[in-house]
Formats: structure tokens, C-alpha cells, sequence
């Protein structure tokens, strides 16, 4: 639904995309994640018409971003960082405002905007001035702006910035239920956690660059692989704990002995878990805690947009 290869664009000197490829399939979601400053906002920018690249080439929804600008807007739908509402109109008024711009007839924006406002919960809402909206609500009322042609493909430029941890994930199911109708989402988010939850692709940007694409699970193990990790009961705990870790792990133990735990790679996951608790247990070490551990999005994050190799590339 979203083919893009080699694009390219320059603010003067400033190279802001150099050669950005991305594929996202119908019906899914991509997490578009990075550094501030690595393309993001940029490339979203491209694929809904605002910019025009310098180079290479990007289809959305089967139309030419550059070549066929028009008959794409009326395919997509764009929450960009910043609600683009009026804040001195209702909200039922908002909608039906952005119905008409979309060339909607009245009784059909009318009629639409009833719609996504019994959606997202803001009915009672409806004909308060959005100027009395909370961020929680105004991103919702922003988020339905951007259906209101029901478009196929649906772009969220970091969505659920400053809202609260309720918002989020009531904003999270709303996106959820819109990609299980069908529609294809690429959201840019700096909560990775976000994109752990939602995306089922994501694209890591560095420097204008996509640098690793793939599944979440995938992109972790090229991180790293699974770990057992255990804290010990107590200091004397230590030794006889490595010792029977060993026994049973062939990878070799990381050890703290100021936290007292242990972490040690391992390749069959649970099994060697299993192996390490019938170990501990048999050898009657004390453990506080025991658990297999996988690398985070954060640590992926890390790994793949090293700012000191930017700052040495830069130079």
C-alpha cells in the first residue's frame, strides 16, 4: 500500500532523506521510529503530498505521490503532530468543515461527522467550542478529522504526544479497530512501546536513512537473544549459583556482584530456563528472583542510531 524507493529531499545544504526505501503492506502497521532530526516527520511529509521529493520515486494507494497528488489526498488521511482544528468552532462543526474541503455534499458531512463523533466517545461533546477540549479529546477529534473519507491509508505523525496514560491506550484501541476494518497505518512515534504494541513493521531511521526494517521480534534478535536472568537471595548465594548455572548453560554468565544476579545468553529460551530453576533448586541456592529476559525496542533504538557514529559521520 506504501512502495517508496531511493527518495530523496534537500532543504539547502541540509540533506534531510538520502535514498529512504519502505515497503508497508494493506492492512498492516508500520512504526516510522528515530532520533529527533532523522527524517521522520520529513518522509511523512512526502508520502502525503506536502513535499515533493528531490528524488526517487513513492506510491501510496496505487497513485504517485508526485504525479498524482490530487486524486491521492482524497486516499489518505493525516493526523500530523499538531491538531489541525478551529478551535473557535464546536467540534461537530470541525468535522463537518473538514467534509466539506474534502468536497463531501453537506448532508453527507453531516451525516459523517455524527459518525466519527459517536466513534471516539465525544457525542456529548459534539457542540462545545474545541478551545474547552482536553489533549486527550482534541487528539481524538483530530484523529476523526482524518477518516472522514474513510481512507484506505491512514498517516499519525507521533499521535499520542503529551497525552495521558489513559488516552494513550484508548487512542491505541481506536487504531487498533480501524487496521482490523482494513486500513493500512504508518505512525512515527517516540514511545517505543507504542510502536511495540501496534506496529507490525518498523522502520528504524537514522540520518536520513531507513537502517533496519522488520518485525519487532525481529529486530530484538538482532540485537540479542534471549537471556536467563537471576538475582540471588544473598551474597554466599553467588558462587554456588554460578556454579550451578554453568553446569547446565553453556553461554557464559554475566555477573554483578554488587547486585548479586547473574545473566547468561541462552539459545532454547524457556527450556533453559526450566534447566537453571531445577538447577538452583537441587543445588539449594537461595534466588529472589528468576525470569527469561528478552532485548527491549529501547535497546534496539540504541544499537541501531548511534549518536556518536552520526557525529563522527557528520564531521
Amino acid at each position: 500500500m506504501i512502495h517508496a524507493e531511493g527518495v530523496r529531499k534537500r532543504f539547502g545544504t541540509t540533506e534531510a532523506l538520502r535514498g529512504v526505501d519502505l515497503d508497508v503492506p494493506r492492512g498492516s502497521v508500520c512504526g516510522l521510529l528515530g532520533p529527533n532530526g532523522a527524517g521522520k516527520t520529513t518522509m511523512v511529509r512526502v508520502l502525503t503530498t506536502l513535499l515533493r521529493p528531490d528524488g526517487g520515486s513513492a506510491r501510496v494507494a496505487g497513485c504517485d505521490v508526485a504525479g498524482d497528488s490530487e486524486r491521492l489526498r482524497y486516499r489518505i488521511g493525516l493526523a500530523g503532530q499538531h491538531a489541525a482544528l478551529d478551535e473557535l468552532l464546536t467540534g461537530r462543526r470541525n468535522l463537518e468543515l473538514f467534509g466539506r474541503l474534502y468536497h463531501l455534499p453537506r448532508r453527507t458531512a453531516r451525516r459523517r461527522a455524527e459518525e466519527l463523533l459517536e466513534r471516539f466517545g465525544l457525542t456529548e461533546a459534539a457542540n462545545r467550542p474545541v478551545r474547552t477540549y482536553s489533549g486527550g479529546m482534541r487528539r481524538r477529534l483530530d484523529l476523526a478529522a482524518s477518516l472522514i473519507v474513510s481512507p484506505p491509508v491512514l498517516f499519525m505523525d507521533e499521535p499520542t504526544t503529551g497525552l495521558d496514560p489513559r488516552s494513550r491506550l484508548a487512542l491505541w484501541d481506536e487504531l487498533r479497530a480501524l487496521v482490523a476494518e482494513g486500513t493500512t497505518l504508518l505512525l512515527t512515534t517516540q514511545y517505543l512501546d507504542e510502536a511495540d504494541h501496534l506496529a507490525d513493521r518498523i522502520a528504524v531511521m537514522d540520518a536520513g536513512r531507513v537502517v533496519a526494517a522488520g518485525s519487532p521480534s525481529a529486530l530484538k534478535a538482532k540485537v540479542g537473544g534471549d537471556r536467563v536472568s537471576i538475582a540471588f537471595r544473598d551474597t554466599a548465594d553467588l558462587a554456588p549459583g554460578v556454579a550451578a548455572v554453568r553446569g547446565v548453560l553453556a553461554g557464559e554468565p554475566e555477573i554483578d556482584t554488587a547486585e548479586r544476579r547473574l545473566v547468561v545468553p541462552v539459545s532454547d529460551g524457556a527450556a533453559s530456563l526450566v534447566r537453571v530453576a531445577a538447577a538452583l533448586g537441587a543445588a539449594g541456592v537461595g534466588v529472589e528472583d528468576l525470569g527469561l529476559r528478552r532485548p527491549t525496542l529501547d535497546e534496539v533504538f540504541l544499537a541501531l542510531t548511534d549518536a556518536p557514529g552520526r557525529e563522527k559521520e557528520a564531521a
